[in-house]
């Protein structure tokens, strides 16, 4: 008897794959600046909601996905070995051109755990809806639930889909130390509020 045909043993794999440079940038969009450790997610938490979603007879996988640009090792690694330490594996990948991002690669892994026949769900960390939507909708079609969690700012696509689950990752309990700092057209006070800029008004002077 395999160990896969032991009785007790998990059937079936809840897989999250997360979009790290779509993440960070989101985060960055919505706070409309670089986030403090405050405002940075929690992956032992997102990793304590995997495992509750897929329970006792599930495998659960997670798995993040980043690039790293050149000159930025030894700030990247403490974050990569921080990652591992709690359970999640890392795709890391050297943004050699503009071109050398990873959406492929998740989708590569994503499609390479369906085809092993296990897969019962899938949950992507992105709000990047054009590399995303349609893959995922398909996979839906296959028998494969989707969620997608995310900024609801930036995640429309998976909002507005009839096929794709939708969660805040500000939901998820534990993620964030402190409430973010959300302010948006949609959630205005009666009284108004400010909405400060992303970058300063010097920055149109800087060559790009």
């Amino acid at each position: 008897m395999t160990e896969a045909e032991a009785p007790g043993s998990p059937v079936g794999r809840v897989l999250l794959v997360w979009d790290a440079p779509n993440m960070d940038m989101s985060l960055g969009s919505l706070l409309g600046a670089r986030p403090t450790s405050a405002f940075r997610p929690r992956f032992d938490a997102v990793g304590r909601w995997l495992l509750e979603l897929a329970g006792d007879d599930r495998v659960a996988e997670a798995c993040v996905f980043t690039n790293v640009t050149q000159g930025s090792t030894e700030v990247v690694r403490p974050w990569v070995e921080a990652l591992r330490n709690v359970g999640f594996a890392v795709f890391a990948k050297p943004k050699v051109t503009e071109d050398s991002d990873i959406d492929s690669d998740m989708l590569e892994h994503i499609e390479l755990r369906h085809g092993e026949g296990e897969l019962t769900q899938v949950v992507v960390a992105s709000g990047d809806g054009r590399a995303f939507r349609a893959p995922l909708e398909t996979l839906v079609r296959d028998g494969i639930d989707v969620m997608v969690i995310g900024f609801r700012e930036y995640a429309s696509f998976a909002q507005v889909s009839d096929l794709i689950d939708f969660r805040d990752l500000e939901d998820i309990d534990g993620v964030f130390r402190e409430p973010l700092p959300r302010m948006t057209l949609d959630s205005l006070p009666d009284e108004g509020a400010w909405l400060q800029p992303f970058r300063t008004l010097r920055s149109l002077l800087e060559k790009r």
